[in-house]
């Protein structure tokens, strides 16, 4: 079986990498602009537009207010890219946001902000697919009559290219990434210089439609309200800037030092863009409205359900470019791929803190594992399930998702940067150097403007989006936070119940069993157990086997063992592709093959749960080194039982259970047995 699927396996993702190519998949900055920064590049395609759309429920004449958005837009961009890059230096072990809260914070501070970036990542790959699908369609009638089958095949597809690997996917991103923004910059040129030096007027397809506000003359709260809440949609610009600070270890060295220019330059040229859209929108007349068959009107009259409005980015392209010409052709395919594409810095960051999380046992312990291609597998594939959910749930509708976006981001926008003032607070207290101190104080002054501004936006995006979709963020991050919290009580739990005792104790007591090969991982009171059991063992050998896939833990691993001078040897087989079943299957096929008529006995240290999740945090190497040791001739698999405490409930309940009686059964008394059939008396030989 694992020969037929290792076929498919390496068509779709490649060959495996071993462990020391590690370093050979890092990221130089002309590649980890487009893998981190994409998402925050690729929003203003649609942030501009959500700015308009806010606006126009008082109709045209707010539009004037856009530019004064875009410039609060902008001041949050350059202040939360200055707070990162204070984040990289001192934190460049790719915790980011959750490292941060959690050291300054504290615990429940850093789960809150794993709790918000998850939900973040998820909702980064919904929504860019599906304005990605959106875009498309414009062009292709299949795929907008097919949205959310469009949307889960690119979900699949991206998956399968992170799947090969960071710096491969990469590549392949870089190139549409890299011609969007030159293509964007190309039309923000040409339009400034057709409008400001030719002269010439430039007008978008919906330029001689009027608007029919919801809402007409507002002042006052009102007015404010809607201009707050504008502003929150147009800080959808800033998702993704996290990305960064969250992989700073994918980076080459000097890491901190190419993670904060490239950090400089997404900002730089975010903004840009995000205002050179802006005031060629308002230059070219753009028209949008959230119910444009209703609210959008042409000599009076309702467009009707049949018109289609456009993006910004594409009306803009049109009256810049022409419609139907080379370039608008070249901005509008680059933009629909480039969305598709934002979803990528989601596949990164998400992966990468699912991994941290699952080291400090928040997550299941699979999602630290890297897989054949070096990249954390199991998280890529978790990402894009929740994605999918969503996409299926909200029916790949952009306009719906996008209510859900950017409060996670700001939660951990500002618990970060509280954090950091706290950090730098600390290292004041200690450092006498004047000139350390200086460059302290300067970066505390950073983080402590940042706190303050994300602190503000995020009780604008609370204020104006909790109505409006935004409460499903929150009941996600809730979520999460509590599945987060019960892992890790398990684990903790867990741990400190097998935990070895320094002296003798009952699980070192020998048994009256025989064992030849114990597997072992760590020393702990399941490991000793089996140790035990072996010891009196009749066999002509006796040995521990490791599996090395973390030098240092094989190394913790070792030390231990000299420590506690235990008399078993201990047998250490390198895996160079973090495989733990096919070394211990191929060494054992070995023994086999070097002595036929003898026979090898594995014994397998387990844990017994009872309840059904734990089932999944635990006991999966055994069962797939079960399952092929099983079809192993001459080789017998004995598993050595450690019962936990779960299991001795489990006990208890299935007791209660067959000692249950029905209501009334006391009373009636017993149920009779039917009669049995008289034995034959001949019996079978008489017959």
């Amino acid at each position: 079986m694992s020969k037929l699927t290792d076929v498919p396996k390496r068509i779709l993702i490649g060959r495996a990498l071993r462990s020391d190519r590690l370093g050979e998949t890092l990221l130089p900055k002309r590649i980890a602009l487009p893998v981190f920064a994409s998402d925050p590049l690729s929003s203003v395609a649609y942030a501009p537009g959500e700015v308009l759309l806010v606006l126009s429920i008082a109709g045209v004449s707010a539009y004037h207010f856009s530019p004064w958005i875009a410039v609060a837009v902008v001041v949050l961009m350059f202040t939360v890219v200055a707070s990162y890059r204070q984040n990289v230096h001192a934190y460049p072990s790719g915790g980011g946001d959750y490292e941060v809260a959690n050291t300054n914070l504290g615990p429940k501070a850093g789960l809150t902000v794993a709790s918000a970036l998850l939900v973040d990542y998820v909702l980064t790959v919904a929504v860019s697919i599906s304005s990605g699908v959106e875009n498309l369609g414009s062009a292709v009638d299949f795929v907008i009559e097919h949205k959310v089958l469009s949307a889960m095949i690119m979900i699949l597809l991206l998956t399968l290219m992170n799947l090969r690997g960071m710096k491969e996917s990469g590549k392949l991103f870089a190139i549409p990434t890299y011609v969007f923004v030159g293509a964007v910059f190309v039309m923000i040129g040409w339009g400034a210089w057709r409008g400001i030096v030719m002269g010439d007027t430039m007008e978008a397809p919906t330029a001689a439609l009027e608007i029919k506000p919801e809402h007409q003359g507002l002042a006052g709260f009102a007015l404010v309200f809607l201009l707050l809440r504008a502003f929150s949609s147009g800080c959808a610009a800033l998702t993704g800037v996290e990305a960064i600070s969250n992989g700073v270890p994918a980076f080459r060295k000097p890491k901190s030092k190419n993670a904060a220019t490239t950090l400089a330059l997404m900002g730089l040229l975010a903004v840009t863009m995000f205002c050179g859209i802006i005031g060629l929108a308002m230059a070219t007349d753009v028209k949008m409205a959230e119910n444009p068959a209703v609210d959008l009107l042409e000599n009076g009259t309702p467009v009707g359900a049949g018109f289609v409005q456009h993006p910004v980015i594409s009306q803009v392209a049109e009256a810049v470019f022409g419609n139907g010409s080379f370039l608008f052709i070249v901005l509008a395919a680059a933009t629909a791929l480039v969305l598709f594409l934002a979803a990528n810095t989601a596949y990164n960051g998400f992966p990468l803190l699912g991994s941290i999380l699952a080291q400090d046992r928040y997550l299941p312990r699979q999602l630290h594992t890297r897989g054949d291609r070096l990249a954390f597998s199991n998280g890529i594939v978790l990402l894009a399930g929740a994605a999918m959910l969503l996409v299926w749930i909200y029916d790949a509708d952009s306009t719906k998702l996008i209510q859900l976006y950017i409060v996670g981001v700001f939660v951990s926008f500002t618990l970060s940067q509280i954090g950091m003032v706290r950090h730098w607070n600390r290292h004041l207290r200690a450092e006498r150097d004047p000139a350390a101190r200086r460059r302290m104080h300067r970066s505390r002054a950073i983080n402590t403007f940042g706190a303050f501004f994300t602190g503000m936006v995020l009780v604008v995006v609370l204020a104006t989006k909790f109505t409006h979709g935004a409460w499903v963020a929150l009941l996600g991050m809730v979520i999460f936070y509590g599945t987060m919290s019960a892992i890790r009580k398990h684990y903790d739990r867990v741990s400190d119940e097998i935990a070895a005792a320094e002296g003798p104790s009952d699980d070192s007591v020998r048994p009256s069993r025989v064992h030849s090969i114990v597997l072992v991982s760590k020393v702990h009171k399941p490991t000793l157990r089996a140790l035990a059991f072996a010891k009196l063992t009749r066999s002509d050998r006796l040995e521990a086997l490791s599996i090395s896939v973390d030098p240092v833990e094989t190394k913790a691993l070792r030390e231990e063992w000299e420590r506690r001078g235990i008399n078993v040897p201990l047998k250490i087989l390198d895996s160079p592709y973090r495989e733990i079943t096919r070394p211990v299957v191929e060494y054992v096929k070995g023994l086999r093959s070097e002595n036929p008529r003898d026979a090898v006995s594995v014994y397998i240290p387990e844990y017994v749960v009872g309840r059904w999740y734990e089932h999944l945090l635990h006991n999966q190497s055994a069962l797939r080194l079960k399952g092929r040791l099983l079809f192993t001739p001459g080789v017998m698999v004995t598993s050595v039982p450690y019962q936990l405490e779960s299991s001795e409930l489990a006990k208890k309940r299935a007791k209660k259970r067959a000692e249950w009686n029905a209501p009334g059964a006391v009373r009636r008394g017993p149920v009779d047995t039917p009669r049995t059939r008289p034995k034959d008396p001949a019996g079978p030989a008489g017959k």
